[in-house]
């Protein structure tokens, strides 16, 4: 009879949304949990949640939640019997889960060999080939010299992608369209690479513009049973990280679906993996090309929870424990369409630049699953990856899923802290997206729309006539239906205005036009031309509504200065450090001369670089950091010389 080892006491080697995640399905299923903690989360989510938890060390990574050592010793103390490490971190690390065997620890996840085989991504490729699941065109050998890697670039052919040997998560990748390309950005493939994996090797790869990203989840246990639960689609990114993911894959026939699904599986059997793991593909027509396998669970696995009605970490723990996997192939059933949304503490409008800071109002929207590791009152730390946030809507099919992600995020309340949600939002009501006409490369618009004209007043007409304390109530003998104007303060989504309207029974007047309205329990009609267009309102729980007009969802506030966008244009001369980080390249010297546009540093940030750029003509005056240098946000880099500036010989300012 086979033995199961039950586990009773759970180390979560993570932080976030993904421990908290963890702590939910082993609360329930009575495991006692332990959590870890930086300084830079003494009072995070997963420490509240937690049955109990250890202090691990400083905030940066490297000197906490990446010290192997520390997490195996805190897991003897605590006599942890099992040992869950999350996304990221050290979940892939092939040494760690092999100590965490030597050590009798249950490691949640594959083996240390596993790990290992497709860790080295020009290794994992070579073992896909002898397994016979097809791969891209490349080149994944051992002989790293950067005159070598530049010819076998000119074979493989132009555009392609330099990636980290041992990377994922987008980070360690560049696209190089010509030759004269190559050398600057596999210099940066190479510091990234190191900095967020300890791993400066590359491999090349054929880039494919027009492909999806889709991805088998496979699951095997101990006893030599291996499944797949269904695909997701993961095409919609930037800066080749995900920000909306969905299951199942759309518009994939069912031949070609089973194939991926059966190459997946023949994947994990080649290296006798065992537990949770996903095999990505590109897409391309009828044809897929293995890219990588992760051998740990995936940030959007819940969208293959959603659709399959499974939890993917208890599955994860009973595999752990020695149990078969709880259904076989045949009694998989997927069930309607599943969307994920990533919200990312970013400025979308800077290039995605991560961001971080206190969160001060937070109002979770309803009627979708939400996967955080904060709440209001807590902070998105610069040391860690910024996502805030993923939200997970499921419905019949695609187009009511996508409709019910949108609700929520034109529902979602959250600052001052800058974010991505109206770019998610954007990306739910984008037609290309709706009709799947979106790819990797398909390019993600970054400037916000413009906001109907028409919504203006229709949020003053909305607020005027809700019940209750409002700025028309307070207006001297004012009452709605009967002529009066008002002066309001309202705010759509980031942006506010004062309006000004005349009312009269059945028509209000704005701007010298005359509009006609309805008002109903949920609903503002309004006449355009001979017919009545419906807009549905629908209140939210902290005051504010959701207006839809012309396909539209916005949120509507009374405005005041507690959510106003904060600006600073106090910005000295010069260029300011976006986001807390490692100067790892300066570029340019006191006295140079530089163009608008022109390089001047690389700043390391949350384990990915971002090239700071001139933003305008002018002097380097003086250089206040060094190679090797941690700032913070808002620290003065580079110094600009200004007409009342006079530099030396050597051109430092005086």
């Amino acid at each position: 009879m086979t033995q199961y080892h039950p586990i009773k006491r759970l180390l979560i080697a993570n932080r976030g949304e993904i421990a908290v995640r963890i702590i939910k399905t082993a609360r329930r299923l009575g495991i006692h949990t332990i959590a870890l903690y930086s300084d830079a989360d003494a009072n995070a989510m997963h420490v509240r949640e937690a049955d109990e938890a250890w202090h691990l060390g400083p905030a940066p990574a490297r000197e906490s939640y990446l010290d192997a050592g520390k997490v195996l010793s805190i897991a003897r103390e605590t006599g942890a019997d099992a040992v869950h490490p999350g996304y990221g971190f050290l979940s892939e690390n092939s040494d760690f889960a092999t100590a965490c065997e030597q050590r009798g620890l249950r490691f949640v996840g594959p083996s240390g060999a596993a790990i290992l085989a497709m860790g080295d991504k020009s290794g994992a490729k070579a073992l896909m080939e002898a397994a016979g699941v097809p791969v891209l065109p490349g080149y994944h050998g051992a002989d790293q010299r950067p005159a070598v890697l530049r010819d076998q670039a000119t074979l493989v052919g132009f555009p392609l992608l330099i990636k980290a040997a041992s990377g994922g998560g987008g980070k360690g990748m560049r696209r190089v369209d010509q030759l004269g390309e190559f050398d600057a950005a596999l210099a940066a493939v190479r510091r990234e690479a190191l900095a967020a994996f300890g791993d400066d090797r590359v491999l090349l790869e054929r880039y494919l513009p027009r492909a999806r990203h889709v991805e088998v989840q496979v699951f095997a246990d101990t006893l030599g049973n291996a499944l797949y639960l269904g695909d997701r689609d993961c095409s919609l990114q930037r800066r080749h990280q995900k920000v909306i993911e969905e299951a199942p894959a759309p518009d994939i026939p069912p031949p070609l679906r089973r194939a991926m699904g059966e190459a997946a599986v023949a994947a994990a059997r080649a290296i006798a993996y065992v537990g949770a793991g996903t095999i990505e593909f590109l897409l391309c027509k009828d044809e897929f090309f293995f890219m990588e396998m992760n051998t740990r669970l995936q940030v959007e696995h819940p969208v293959t929870e959603a659709v399959t009605g499974q939890d993917l970490v208890a599955w994860q723990l009973a595999v752990a424990e020695g149990r078969p996997l709880p259904l076989t192939q045949e009694e998989v059933v997927l069930r309607g369409h599943a969307v994920e949304a990533r919200l990312y503490a970013e400025d979308v409008a800077a290039g995605f630049l991560p961001a971080s800071g206190p969160i001060q109002w937070l109002n979770w929207p309803k009627g979708v699953r939400i996967d955080t590791g904060v709440a209001a009152g807590d902070a998105v730390s610069p040391y860690y990856d910024p996502m805030i946030a993923k939200l997970v809507a499921h419905g019949d099919d695609r187009a009511q899923a996508f409709a019910r992600l949108a609700d929520a995020l034109a529902a979602l309340a959250l600052g001052p802290l800058v974010h991505n949600g109206p770019l998610l939002l954007r990306l739910c009501e984008d037609p290309e997206v709706l009709q799947m006409g979106h790819h990797t490369q398909w390019p993600i618009p970054t400037a916000p729309l413009p906001i109907p004209a028409l919504a203006w007043p229709l949020a003053t007409l909305w607020l005027a006539s809700r019940p209750g304390p409002s700025p028309w109530q307070q207006a001297p003998g004012f009452r709605l239906g009967q002529a009066g104007s008002l002066t309001a303060a309202v705010r759509i989504g980031e942006e506010a205005r004062v309006l000004t309207l005349r009312a009269l029974p059945g028509r209000i007047e704005w701007q010298g036009e005359s509009i006609h309205y309805a008002l109903g329990q949920d609903h503002i009609r309004l006449r355009r031309g001979d017919g009545w267009l419906r807009c549905p309102v629908t209140e939210l729980a902290d005051g504010a509504f959701v207006l839809q007009l012309d396909g539209r969802r916005l949120r509507v506030d009374e405005d005041d200065q507690q959510h106003r966008p904060h600006h600073d244009h106090d910005h000295p001369r010069g260029a300011v450090a976006p986001m807390h980080g490692i100067i790892v390249a300066i570029l340019v010297e006191a006295g140079q001369a530089v163009t608008r546009g022109q390089p001047l540093l690389v700043l390391e940030a949350m384990k990915m670089e971002h090239v700071l750029k001139a933003d305008k003509d002018g002097v380097v005056a003086a250089l206040p950091c060094r190679q090797g240098d941690q700032v913070s946000q808002g620290t003065l880099l580079v110094h600009f010389a200004t007409d009342h500036d006079e530099t030396d010989e050597q051109g430092e300012a005086p």
